[in-house]
């Protein structure tokens, strides 16, 4: 074996001891409550967990080839067999056998890397026999008259020494528990920005000792001079003086005089204060900094531990579909936050259905470009400084442009005339907004473009990017850019009127000042000139939509700005100030505020102000004047109006199914006419105005995919909309819907009121 192997089989071993001692604790402790269950549903109960746990020990023992083990753990199974049957009569000398294998486990598991030597003294052959033989009697059977045991031989006592010790190098920790440590450490990030700022303070209010000397150096001469003017006048009339007034004017620079002492003194004091202040602040900083990175990295998670599923996805997906596709991953061993793990589970599903039911060509259509039968999706991780970066490919057909074209225009979040002006760049972006998909077909699963608005949605969420590429017949890559931990994070702090912000850096590309003539006027809008790029410029408070005055560029001459960056789009915001970069920790907002447009979190200052965070991705669109998704407001009654007008055909040969549909479409506003079969149907159609047909497939004298044919082939009707509710979901008849030019696939085991009424307000 070579060193890289050796190495790995001790790390195997190692987790394969602690595994396994949890389970022997577990069958100890399940024997003891057994023994002293009295129903008989908490036996069962018993019997079937200890059973449980001797056969995932015996199969972790035979993944190490630890035999030994494996057929005590067997020897065991087979009186908990038996138990579980009520086969086999309960005693006290049984329980003492089964607690006797029990202990030789754990000598076993603790000489792990010397089985022989431990077998020969925990004698685990006698101990399988002995079991065996109590298996096959109703009671104890030998072992009751001590069969099987040499006379005079003692129970075998496993010497404590060869016991794993109380306390090993790793234990089992429930993550609830470590995030509750995490959110505590990731508090004290607001001790240590406040003592920062206390210190901060000290040195600032230092500055007034200064001033003062400099003040006294300036006037104690006059003082002085005055003095010695008022003690030669005094002795030269010595006895005109009053006696009262002859001691004010001493008692005056007396005063002055301890009062400069005073001051002089403070300030000493003063100065050791801010000096401590500041040793306390670093001593602090470098506790919590070093705390939260301990902490940081227990919950760092390796992405093999998401990326495991994927494989597994990835076949059960393309075999849906008809598809052959391998999944290739790379850095799989690279370490992220677990809270980010967690969240971008559901994006690389996404991803990866996306890839094989958008991307990834049909065998036959591969072969005939010249390519392998099976489909490649790529998945590549890889650090970039406090970053990870996840590339995720695929060599299928790329994205159609023409067909995301008529994509976006349908949707109508832009007009007809703007998408057309779209360069191609532009019009990509536009493939993670809700609602856009090239699907040719609706179905319970796809085609309602929510896959990729969900996973810009969850990468946006922990300040992080996604972009993609395509080339035709090559295939459609996804640049996902995550931070490698949600714990803290930098931001600018800027000031807007009254008001401060923290804008987050990773956003940030530059802070400029911005001249009056650097302003230009492109098609009604702002712009500078950045990087030899036109910019849009935007005032960040009337994107904010706060009141306040609007300071002239003309009276300031120049104003701060800051240009920032999200999917590509760049715009600059003015400002009143930027005040600086600063370490701050992300406070999310509570279930009664999940989205908030434009802010994404506030955090708290070391002055113990709170200040919102910026959402940038959300405040380029509303600087664009596009709202942000899913902060969209409630439809309002002119879309309802609309609604109530639509008028809904409802095809099915079923008079339960046909009454179901018809009562679930006119709760919900729809103006519903029903048909009994396909020919009836199109007898409707041809005599009324429809703006969507449901209809099922399996139907006497005309079928649904007959129907949709005849509606398509139809000038007048070949718009209208169809959606199929059916009981066939296999693939070929998926496809057939395609075939035939159906809008959507549902199928009834999976038929849920809420997708249907969401695909006909797409449709309609």
């Amino acid at each position: 074996m070579t060193e890289k192997d050796i190495e790995f089989q001790k790390r195997l071993m190692a987790t394969f001891r602690v595994e396994a001692e949890e389970h022997v604790k577990n069958i100890s402790s399940g024997l003891l409550e057994l023994e002293k269950a009295a129903s008989s549903k908490e036996r069962t109960r018993l019997v079937e967990t200890v059973f449980r746990e001797a056969h995932s020990l015996k199969g972790a023992a035979r993944a190490v080839n630890r035999g030994d083990i494996e057929s005590l753990c067997q020897a065991m199974e087979s009186l908990f067999a038996r138990m579980k049957k009520d086969e086999l009569a309960l005693s006290v000398k049984l329980f003492d056998l089964l607690q006797e294998s029990s202990d030789c486990l754990f000598g076993l598991i603790s000489e792990a890397d010397t089985p022989s030597e431990t077998g020969e003294k925990y004698s685990h052959k006698k101990l399988i026999g002995r079991l065996a033989e109590a298996a096959q009697n109703s009671g104890i059977g030998a072992q009751e008259s001590g069969a099987g045991r040499i006379v005079g031989e003692q129970p075998p006592t496993p010497d404590p020494r060869t016991l794993s010790p109380v306390f090993s190098d790793t234990i089992r920790v429930s993550t609830a528990k470590l995030s509750s440590v995490m959110l505590q450490a990731e508090e004290m990030l607001s001790a240590k920005l406040a003592a920062l700022q206390h210190a901060v303070q000290l040195r600032q209010e230092a500055v007034t000792f200064v001033s003062w000397e400099k003040e006294w150096a300036k006037v104690l001469p006059v003082i002085k001079k005055i003095r010695r003017s008022y003690e030669r006048a005094a002795l030269r009339d010595k006895d005109n003086l009053n006696k009262t007034q002859d001691h004010l004017p001493s008692r005056v620079y007396d005063f002055l005089e301890w009062n400069s002492s005073v001051v002089k003194t403070l300030e000493q004091r003063f100065r050791a204060e801010a000096k401590s202040a500041e040793r306390d602040s670093i001593a602090l900083c470098g506790m919590v900094d070093t705390l939260l990175e301990d902490m940081k990295k227990a919950l760092m998670f390796p992405f093999s531990s998401l990326f495991e599923i994927l494989p597994k996805i990835a076949r059960d997906i393309s075999r849906e579909h008809g598809k052959d596709v391998d999944i290739v991953i790379q850095g799989a061993d690279i370490e992220i936050d677990r809270r980010i793990l967690e969240e971008m589970k559901d994006p690389f599903v996404h991803l990866i259905r996306n890839c094989i039911d958008h991307g990834i060509e049909m065998p036959l259509e591969r072969e005939s470009k010249k390519k392998s039968r099976r489909g490649t999706i790529t998945v590549t991780v890889s650090t970039r400084d406090d970053k990870v970066e996840i590339l995720v490919a695929d060599d299928g057909a790329g994205i159609s442009i023409a067909g995301l074209r008529s994509a976006v225009r349908k949707l109508g979040a832009v007009s007809k005339e703007r998408a057309e002006e779209f360069a191609e760049d532009e019009l990509l972006q536009h493939v993670f907004q809700s609602g856009i998909s090239t699907s040719p077909i609706i179905t319970e699963i796809s085609g309602r473009g929510l896959g990729l608005a969900i996973v810009r949605e969850k990468v946006e969420k922990f300040g992080g990017t996604v972009s993609l590429s395509t080339q035709p017949d090559e295939g459609t890559e996804f640049r996902i850019v995550l931070p490698l931990t949600v714990a803290t994070f930098h931001g600018i702090l800027v000031r807007v009127s009254d008001r401060l912000f923290v804008i987050p850096t990773t956003h940030v590309q530059r802070a400029v000042r911005v001249k009056r003539e650097d302003i230009k006027s492109v098609e009604n809008r702002e712009t500078i000139v950045f990087n030899k790029k036109t910019v849009s410029l935007a005032r960040l408070h009337k994107t904010l939509g706060l009141s306040g005055k609007e300071t002239s560029l003309e009276q300031s001459g120049r104003l701060p700005a800051v240009v920032l960056n999200a999917a590509d789009s760049s715009v600059a915001f003015l400002v009143d100030e930027v005040i600086g970069e600063q370490e701050v920790l992300l406070k999310a907002f509570g279930k009664q505020l999940s989205r908030v447009r434009n802010v994404a979190g506030a955090t708290v200052l070391g002055s113990g102000k709170v200040v919102p965070i910026l959402n940038v991705p959300d405040l380029i669109k509303s600087a664009a004047g596009a709202k942000p998704e899913a902060a969209a407001e409630s439809a309002p009654e002119e879309e309802k109006r609309q609604i109530a007008a639509r008028s809904v055909l409802v095809v099915e040969d079923s008079i339960t199914s046909r009454t179901l549909l018809k009562n679930i479409l006119e709760s919900d506003g729809y103006n519903v006419t029903t048909a009994v079969d396909g020919l009836d149907a199109f007898t409707r159609l041809k005599s009324g105005h429809f703006d969507v047909v449901v209809s099922d497939v399996d139907m006497p004298r005309m079928n649904g995919f007959d129907l949709t044919s005849k509606i398509r082939a139809d000038k007048k009707l070949a718009d209208v909309p169809v959606v199929l509710v059916t009981a066939l979901q296999s693939r070929e008849d998926r496809e057939k819907g395609i075939d035939v030019g159906a809008n959507a696939y549902i199928v009834k085991s999976s038929f849920d009121q809420g997708n249907l009424l969401e695909i006909i307000k797409r449709l309609v």
